[in-house]
């Protein structure tokens, strides 16, 4: 896709410690009146939307939005017989929110750039050494375990090297900041670094508790 296909206005889901990036998909639980609606219409156009965290700050029903989000496509739709949507949503690029518009529907829409993030739409893939990740796996595994988070890493190991980042950065119980700075992060080598700093204090933390008791 081009970055001039993509919609300069975009409905917008705000949703709290969940990040997508590009050329990742995930399932979606849809059940809220207004996000049927925005899906709804979504269908009927171009099946694109854009998640993005909401900050801690604002209107309890209508939180400030962190600039930053991806936009996704919707590549599968079920309907369930209790009027739930299960969607599939494969991320496209990352974008940031220039102004919120103003409408009379019930979900909120902005005015976006991709710009910053038009490398999420180029083919190529950076190169990364497995070995790069192993301490992240190693870890990520303790870290999961921990916080009883099951994870299937037999098929994440299966993932090229910038889907496992990626993926991982996702499914980790980090906290919605944490989720932020890692969707931010320009690209992959970044992320990568992040992802270890975020994990160092997590380590940090349980050592610290672990020699405090």
């Amino acid at each position: 896709m081009k970055k001039e296909d993509l919609p300069k206005i975009l409905p917008v889901f705000p949703l709290s410690n969940f990040i997508i990036f590009p050329r990742t998909t995930v399932p979606l639980n849809i059940f809220e009146p207004r996000y049927i609606k925005m899906i709804d219409k979504s269908m009927k156009s171009n099946r694109i939307i854009g998640m993005i965290q909401p900050k801690k700050t604002g209107d309890l029903k209508k939180p400030d939005l962190h600039d930053v989000g991806c936009a996704g496509k919707i590549t599968s739709f079920n309907e369930t017989d209790d009027g739930r949507y299960l969607i599939v949503l494969s991320g496209i690029c990352r974008f940031k929110i220039l102004d919120e518009v103003n409408n009379d529907n019930l979900y909120r829409e902005c005015l976006v750039k991709y710009d910053e993030f038009s490398s999420d739409l180029s083919e190529k893939i950076q190169e990364m050494k497995f070995s790069d990740l192993e301490l992240i796996f190693k870890n990520l595994k303790g870290l999961f375990q921990k916080q009883g988070y099951e994870i299937n890493w037999k098929e994440i190991e299966k993932q090229s090297l910038d889907q496992t980042i990626n993926t991982l950065s996702m499914a980790s119980p980090f906290s919605l900041e944490e989720k932020q700075v890692l969707l931010e992060s320009k690209d992959l080598n970044l992320r990568k670094e992040k992802l270890e700093e975020i994990l160092n204090t997590y380590i940090l933390d349980n050592f610290n508790n672990k020699t405090l008791q």
